[in-house]
């Protein structure tokens, strides 16, 4: 029984660290480190859970829940400022076809600029594609704070882009 279990949270962990991942580094704004220690955090937390995880409904969408809460609460800590490095470690070379790293630089800074909980908001609503619901519920708020901070946040990421999204678009 326990074997199983344990064989259960294996094949979710490894499952669902890609999309974690991706989701913790845009919501770090490309900081990796941050991004794998949030990684770390949710899949340490959902261990715990395992046992009951029969009782959540989706267990995917209930992860994503804990990360966006795991970055909420670390960025309330006094040392959730400090930055290691100044600079993006490269990714390797880029590929033919591929996304355009330049504008992936440009967008990961203009989201760093954000308050983190418009960075969640965008995250959550944008990349993962969920309702405003599944978001108010994932950050804790109302509906309407998700749909004003929304529009907010989105005017502020315009604002910070100006045009060098579209610059960089057209390339």
């Amino acid at each position: 029984m326990r074997q199983g279990r344990r064989d259960g949270f294996r094949e979710f962990a490894a499952g669902r660290s890609g999309p974690l991942y991706r989701s913790a580094c845009l919501l770090a704004s490309g900081d990796v480190h941050l991004a794998e220690d949030l990684v770390q955090e949710t899949l340490g937390r959902m261990y715990l859970l395992w046992g009951r995880i029969s009782r959540i409904d989706n267990p995917a969408a209930y992860a994503q829940t804990v990360l966006v809460r795991a970055f909420l609460t670390h960025q309330r800590r006094r040392s959730a400022g400090e930055r290691p490095v100044g600079e993006f470690p490269e990714s390797g070379a880029p590929q033919a076809g591929g996304p355009d790293p330049e504008l992936r630089v440009t967008l990961l800074q203009a989201l760093g600029q954000l308050a983190p909980k418009d960075r969640a908001v965008l995250v959550l609503r944008y990349w993962e594609d969920r309702s405003v619901e599944e978001t108010a519920e994932a950050m804790n708020v109302s509906p309407a704070a998700v749909r004003t901070r929304s529009t907010r946040a989105l005017a502020r990421l315009r604002g910070l882009l100006g045009g060098s999204l579209s610059e960089l678009a057209a390339r």
